[in-house]
Formats: C-alpha cells, sequence, structure tokens
C-alpha cells in the first residue's frame, strides 16, 4: 500500500548530508541520556556505603532496590515525551528538536553539581522526557525523510549515532579515572550545545499536512489505536528486556565481577563492532522477511543474551553483552519504522510519544523486578544476578508471537 503524506528527499547529495546531521544529533542525545547508566557504579560507591559483605548492596554502596527505583525514576520521567513529542504534529519537527536537545543537554550537564544520590536522579530526570522526545522526532524524520527501500537503512546510520555517543560516554568514563570523575562525564554535555543550531540547518522541515485533523496532544483517531496497542505491547516488553539489561551492566561488571572501569569502557568499545554487524542485519533482514519477523527474531535474541550476561562470570558477561548490543541493533531499526510507517503524517508523531510511554512503563516494571529479585535472592559472586535475569527476561520472550497481528509495512512509501 502507499500513503502520500510527505515527500522524501531524493537528492543523494542532500540525503548525505541530512543522514549525518541526524546522526550527529542522536549522537549527542545518546551522549547524555547513557551517562547515568555509565557512571552508576561510581555514583553508586561515591553516595552510598561499600563493606566487605557478599549481599549486592554491600558489593556495590548503594542496594539493587535503590538503584533499580532511581534508573525507575528516569525512566518514568520519559513519559513527559508524549506531550512534547505530540506538540510536534502541531508545531513542526526542528523547532521541538532545537528545544528539547538545547535544555536537555544543559539539565544533565548540571547533574556534575550533584551533592547526593537522588538529586543526581532528579538532575537526570528533567532531562530524559527531553533528550526523548529528541531522539524520537530524529526517528521520526528519518522515517518521513527516506524512501521504503532506504528507510530502515539510514535508520540503522541515525541509531548507530545514537550508539556511538553512548559507547563515548562510556569511554569517558573508563578514561576520566579521580575522585567524582562521573561529574567531569556530566559536566561534557553542554559542549554539543553549539553544534546543535548549525546541524539542524541541514534538515529540511518535513511539511505538516491535514491539521484539521489534529485531536488535543496525545489523541491518536480510533481507527489506529488497535495497531497502536499492538505496536506498544511490544515496544513495552523490549523496554523490560533492555532497561534492566543495559541499567546494570557497570554495576554488575565492576562492582560485581570486579572488572576495571578500562576493560568494562574496552568491552563497550569492542560493543560497537557487533552493534554494527546487528545494524547491517537489520537492514537485510527487513528487506528478505520483513519488518515483524525481523522484529520477532531480535526480541527473542534479546532477552537470551540478556539472560546470558547476568548467568554468571567474566567470560559469559562479555558475551552475552556483546551479542545483546548486536541483538539491539537488529531490532531497533526495524520496529522504529514498523511503528511509524503504519500512522499517517498528522499522528505520526504523536503515535512515537505513546511508544515513548509503552517502552517507559516496560523498563520501570523491568527494573524494578529485576532489582527487588536481586535483594531478595541473596546470592554471591558472578551469579549475584542470574535469577533476576531469568525471572525478569524468559518469561517475556512468548510475546513474539504478537507481531503476527501487526500489518507488515515493508511496503509503505511515504511520499
Amino acid at each position: 500500500m502507499t500513503r502520500r503524506d510527505v515527500a522524501p528527499t531524493k537528492n543523494a547529495g542532500t540525503i548525505t548530508r541530512v543522514t549525518w546531521a541526524l546522526a550527529l544529533l542522536a549522537l549527542f542525545a545518546g551522549f547524555a541520556q547513557f551517562g547515568a547508566v555509565a557512571s552508576l557504579a561510581d555514583v553508586a560507591k561515591h553516595f552510598g556505603h561499600v563493606t566487605k559483605s557478599t549481599s549486592l548492596s554491600s558489593q556495590v554502596g548503594l542496594s539493587g532496590s535503590v538503584l533499580g527505583l532511581g534508573l525507575a525514576v528516569l525512566r518514568v520521567a520519559s513519559l513527559g515525551a508524549l506531550p512534547l513529542a505530540s506538540l510536534a504534529d502541531r508545531l513542526g519537527r526542528i523547532r521541538l528538536v532545537r528545544r528539547t536537545l538545547w535544555l536537555g543537554l544543559a539539565v544533565t550537564a548540571a547533574a556534575a553539581l550533584s551533592p547526593n544520590y537522588w538529586i543526581f536522579v532528579a538532575c537526570f530526570a528533567l532531562g530524559r522526557p527531553l533528550l526523548s522526545t529528541a531522539s524520537t522526532l530524529l526517528q521520526v524524520m528519518t522515517v518521513e525523510l527516506s524512501t521504503t527501500r532506504r528507510r530502515v537503512g539510514r535508520l540503522a546510520f541515525v541509531a548507530a549515532g545514537a550508539g556511538a555517543g553512548a559507547g563515548l560516554s562510556a569511554i569517558l568514563h573508563g578514561a576520566i579515572r579521580s575522585s567524582g570523575s562521573f561529574r567531569w562525564l556530566f559536566a561534557l554535555a553542554i559542549v554539543p550545545v553549539v553544534a546543535v543550531g548549525a546541524l539542524l540547518r541541514l534538515v529540511p522541515e518535513p511539511p505538516t499536512r491535514d491539521t484539521t485533523l489534529l485531536a488535543r496532544v496525545g489523541a491518536v483517531p480510533r481507527e489506529y489505536r488497535g495497531a497502536l496497542w499492538r505496536v506498544a505491547t511490544v515496544v513495552g516488553v523490549l523496554g523490560m528486556i533492555g532497561g534492566p539489561a543495559n541499567g546494570f551492566v557497570f554495576v554488575y561488571g565492576e562492582s560485581v565481577l570486579h572488572i576495571t572501569p578500562s576493560k568494562v569502557a574496552l568491552m563497550v568499545t569492542c560493543a560497537a563492532v557487533t552493534g554494527l554487524v546487528g545494524l547491517f542485519l537489520s537492514r537485510w533482514l527487513a528487506q528478505k522477511w520483513g519488518r515483524r519477523t525481523t522484529v520477532a527474531l531480535g526480541l527473542v535474541a534479546s532477552g537470551l543474551t540478556a539472560t546470558l550476561a547476568y548467568g554468571g562470570g567474566k567470560l559469559t558477561f562479555v558475551v552475552g553483552y556483546l551479542l545483546g548490543v548486536a541483538a539491539a541493533g537488529l531490532v531497533t531499526p526495524v520496529i522504529t519504522a514498523l511503528g511509524t510507517e503504519i500512522f499517517p503524517h498528522h499522528v505520526r508523531a504523536t503515535a512515537a510519544g505513546w511508544l515513548v510511554v509503552a517502552g517507559v512503563v516496560g523498563a520501570t516494571l523491568g527494573l524494578g523486578l529485576f532489582g527487588w529479585v536481586g535483594d531478595a535472592v541473596h546470592a554471591a559472586g558472578g551469579s549475584a544476578l542470574r535469577w533476576p535475569a531469568i525471572i525478569t527476561f524468559v518469561p517475556l520472550l512468548w510475546t513474539a508471537a504478537l507481531l503476527r497481528a501487526l500489518p507488515e509495512s515493508s511496503d509503505v512509501e511515504l511520499v
């Protein structure tokens, strides 16, 4: 089927400039968002109390429940992305991206001054909805400015930009080793602010059409709600897996397995390769098998690799993490394409905002369950998070079957 909502950019030189600009903007947002996760082990030790006991809290500095609650607060704060992203259907994409990315980077930099753990959480909670909105709209714009044949490839490139930002955050975390080193990491978020405006001048504004069809902020017409609920369920499940799988990586690696921060940073750097492999596979499989099958494969792979990473021991942690990044690279561009192609232009950003909500709810539930089981099990050493992983991730894998109820959008041309 074909929809004529917005004309994609066709000039090859313009496409290259636009894609690079969107990827760099995604890098800035990814760097700021991942800073809290990359530095969590240092933050927990700085604001907590490490002892020689075998409990999770004594090894990390703060209890699994406190860490999980803090990460959950950051995820819940992303709910603010719904009304903000919805405004883009009225005010335009570029204006919202510029303002949310500027403010998000500034608030993240302010977290460098945090006097305690909960102020640190509050600062990131203020910045998270702004950065989530910017990231969501960058994906929407990538879809709207691409043809069907090249859409997943460009989404993969923009996703690689976001992943590079997260990786840069982890690398700098490993390189900056001093008292309160996490403060320097957060302060660096202010640097990209000067480049946001220049990059956005390279990106055309997708024309806004059918403004008379717009309802109240956050509303989606009845005929699209069924599809929205289905894709939101899948996104929520991916959030339940990705939230704790990514949120506890540095705490588990550095504080439980006692891997040095520099080696964890090296692992994250190597994950750039497996992530790229996943992105290339995403483009190839989406063209060969379609969006739904590729998302199902990525969902199952994400759950199994996350369970492997926390299964116990340094080797399984490294292998599981590297494969997990590949699985994330596989699923991210395709679920983004699927979740935007099935909606028309006048509700596309609003639907994307609801998908952010689904991811937030899923990640919050996953973090809460993962942290609670981690405190309840009282396992020591590398097996400390084995049962939290099994209980949280494995029961979710059946939900890949829900994708059969979604339309296959690989033949949708937004022109």
